[in-house]
C-alpha cells in the first residue's frame, strides 16, 4: 500500500462523515443556532476538499490492500474520524478543551456512551444531536459504511469490514460485499426510522427522538437529558428504548434473515438462544431482588428489564441509579459487564457467542474426564462447528482481560479506587459506558486526569475494534518483512 493510497482512502472515510455533519447543520438552521455553524461548516469543507485532492492524485490508481495495510487503514480511518469528529465540539466553545472533545467524539463513535458533560441539557440541540449521531455512525461501522456508498473500496472490502466488525467468525450475507454493507445498513436505517416515530407517538419531539433512536440503535449512551431516559419518567418510552436496546444487541444478519425466510436458521442460532435467554433470567432475577424498592413486580420489572438491556447490549442508558439498588441486583449487573451483546451487533463486550463456545467446551472437557476414549466437538446453530473456533475464542477472552487489568492498573496509579478502576476499564474496553463507584451512572468522566483521558480513548477504540486491530502494532512481528 502506497502513501497515496492510504491517505486516498482516509479523506475518502473523512469526506463522508463530513457529508454527516449536514443533519445538525440542519438543526442549526432550524433553531437559529447561526454561531454553530461554523464548527460543522468549516470541518466539513476542509474534510471535501482533502478527499478532492487525493482522488485527483490517485484517480488513475486500483486501490490494493495487503492484509497488514488493511489493519492499518482501519485503525487509521477509526482514529481520523473521531478527531475530525471531535472539531465541530471543540470549535463550538461546547466542549473547550481538546483532549475533553476528543474523549466525547471517541466514546461517541465507539458507542461507548462515556461523557465528560455534567450538563448535557445546556449544550446547543445540534451539537446534541451530533453527539448522538456519532453512535449511529459507529454502531454499524465507518468503514462498513463507506465500503456499502463506495464501490471504489470494494477491492479489499471484505478484509476491511472484517477488521472493523465484531464476533470470532465473519462472513458475507449476500456473495457482494458491497451488498452486504448496504443490506445492513438499509435494515439499520429502517429500524431507527422506526423508533423515532415510535418515540414521538410516546410524546418526545422530533430531535430528542432522534438522538435517542441514533444512540439505541447504535447502542451508545448519550441523552439530550441529564438524567438519561428517566428525565422522561415514561413507561412507552422506557419500554420502547428496552426493546430497540434488545435488537440492537441481535446479530443483524438474522434481520436478514427473516426477510428472506430462513426462519430455521434464527430458530437454531446458538448464541440468539443464550442472548435471550441471558436478558430473561437477568431481568426476573433483579425484578425479584428491587421489588421492595419499588413496590409492586410490574414496576421492579419495567426499571430491570431497561437497565439489563442498557448494560448487556453496553448501551448504557439509565432510568434509575443501579448503585443504590440492593447489592444481590448489583452483582447481577456486574456480571453483565463481562458478556456483551450478540456478534454481528451494534453492541460490544466479550459477545455472547464467545462465552457460549467457551461453555460448550468446558461441558466438553467435563465429559472427557469421564470418557477418556470419547470423541467430542462443538456444536454451533444446529452444526458440528470448526475446531479452532475454540482456540481463537480462549486467545481473544485472554487478550481481553490483560487490556482489562492493564487498564485497571492505570486507573489506579491515577488514583481512582480499585472498584471504580476495575469496572471502568470494563466498561471502557467493553464499550458499556457507566460503571461503578464514582463512574456510575450519574457521573461522568470529567474529572480524571488528561492522560487517563488518552488511555481510556485507546481502550474504547481497542475494545470496539475487536482487540487485534490495535493491539497488531505494538507486536514486533509486525514490522517484520
Amino acid at each position: 500500500m502506497t502513501v497515496l493510497t492510504f491517505f486516498r482512502i482516509i479523506t475518502i472515510i473523512i469526506a463522508f462523515v463530513g457529508a454527516t455533519f449536514l443533519i445538525p447543520i440542519g438543526t442549526a438552521f432550524a433553531f437559529g443556532e447561526t454561531q454553530i455553524l461554523p464548527s460543522f461548516v468549516i470541518p466539513m469543507a476542509a474534510g471535501f476538499a482533502a478527499a478532492a485532492v487525493f482522488l485527483i492524485l490517485g484517480r488513475k490508481k486500483e486501490i490494493r490492500l495487503s492484509m497488514r495495510g488493511t489493519f492499518v487503514v482501519v485503525a487509521s480511518a477509526w482514529i481520523a474520524a473521531s478527531v475530525f469528529g471531535a472539531l465541530p465540539l471543540y470549535f463550538s466553545g461546547a466542549i473547550p478543551h481538546f483532549t475533553d472533545a476528543l474523549f466525547e467524539s471517541v466514546s461517541g463513535f465507539t458507542t461507548t456512551g462515556s461523557t465528560v458533560l455534567g450538563d448535557v441539557e445546556s449544550l446547543p440541540c445540534s451539537i446534541n444531536l451530533w453527539r448522538c449521531e456519532t453512535h449511529w455512525l459507529g454502531g454499524m461501522g465507518i468503514v462498513t459504511l463507506t465500503v456499502a456508498l463506495l464501490p471504489l473500496l470494494g477491492v479489499g472490502g471484505f478484509q476491511l469490514i472484517k477488521a472493523e466488525t465484531t464476533g470470532p467468525e465473519k462472513g458475507k450475507v449476500t456473495p457482494k460485499i458491497t451488498t452486504t454493507a448496504k443490506l445492513l445498513w438499509l435494515i439499520y436505517t429502517v429500524l431507527t426510522v422506526l423508533q423515532t416515530v415510535l418515540l414521538m407517538m410516546a410524546g418526545m419531539d422530533f430531535i430528542d427522538a432522534l438522538s435517542y433512536a441514533f444512540a439505541t440503535l447504535g447502542t451508545g449512551g448519550f441523552s439530550t437529558r441529564n438524567a438519561s431516559v428517566g428525565a422522561y419518567n415514561s413507561v412507552p418510552v422506557d419500554i420502547i428504548c428496552t426493546v430497540f436496546m434488545v435488537a440492537a444487541g441481535v446479530n443483524f444478519s438474522l434481520y436478514y434473515y427473516v426477510l428472506t425466510g430462513k426462519l430455521s436458521d434464527i430458530r437454531n442460532n446458538s448464541e440468539l438462544k443464550a442472548y435471550a435467554g441471558i436478558f430473561v433470567v437477568s431481568t426476573l432475577l433483579i425484578s425479584f431482588f428491587i421489588m421492595p424498592q419499588y413496590g409492586t413486580f410490574a414496576s421492579a420489572l419495567r426499571y430491570s428489564s431497561f437497565q439489563v438491556a442498557s448494560i448487556l447490549t453496553t448501551t448504557g442508558f439509565a432510568t434509575a441509579d443501579y448503585t443504590l439498588w440492593v447489592p444481590s441486583a448489583q452483582a447481577v449487573l456486574f456480571v453483565l459487564f463481562f458478556i456483551g451483546g450478540c456478534s454481528g451487533s451494534t453492541a460490544g463486550g466479550i459477545k455472547v457467542i464467545r462465552w457460549v463456545v467457551l461453555s460448550k467446551q468446558a461441558h466438553n472437557e467435563t465429559e472427557r474426564m469421564l470418557h477418556p476414549h470419547g470423541v467430542f466437538s462443538i456444536r454451533l446453530n444446529g452444526k458440528v462447528g470448526r475446531k479452532d473456533i475454540v482456540f481463537s475464542v480462549a486467545a481473544f477472552v485472554l487478550l481481553y482481560f490483560l487490556v482489562v487489568f492493564v487498564t485497571t492498573v492505570i486507573g489506579c496509579i491515577s488514583r481512582l479506587d480499585l472498584l471504580t478502576s476495575f469496572t471502568g476499564a470494563l466498561s471502557m474496553v467493553g464499550n458499556v459506558g457507566p460503571a461503578f463507584g464514582s463512574l456510575g451512572p450519574s457521573c461522568n468522566y470529567g474529572f480524571l486526569s488528561d492522560g487517563l483521558k488518552w488511555w481510556y480513548c485507546f481502550a474504547m477504540l481497542t475494545g470496539r475494534l475487536e482487540l487485534y486491530t490495535m493491539i497488531i502494532f505494538f507486536m514486533p512481528a509486525y514490522w517484520k518483512k
